[in-house]
């Protein structure tokens, strides 16, 4: 499993508008082969700051399979105009996990 993580800045006042945006083009990433879950959280201490964590099967999944697939451009063009600037994205593995 890879995990994405993006950091994203959204064009301060329209927070609103990108949930509500990112709530209807989810289902772009759903549809692609590869995919796992996703999460988006909100930053408390930043208000226009979000991070998207997605879990991929592997990595090519999210850099050929879904950024070279059709439901790419709508999720771009859905949320791509809210980022300011735009996200810089990263691919992590797992090293080791816990839990409490």
């Amino acid at each position: 499993m890879i995990l994405e993580v993006a950091i994203l800045n959204v064009v301060a006042g329209r927070e609103s508008e990108f949930e509500a945006a990112f709530a209807d083009a989810q289902r772009y990433l759903r549809s692609i082969d590869g995919y796992l879950s996703h999460e988006l959280r909100h930053c408390m201490e930043v208000s226009n700051r979000y991070i998207l964590l997605v879990q991929w099967r592997k990595l090519e999944d999210h850099t050929e399979g879904f950024r070279n697939s059709p439901q790419y451009q709508h999720w771009r063009k859905a949320l791509h105009p809210f980022y300011d600037p735009f996200p810089t994205v990263e691919h992590y593995r797992l090293v080791e996990a816990g839990t409490a």
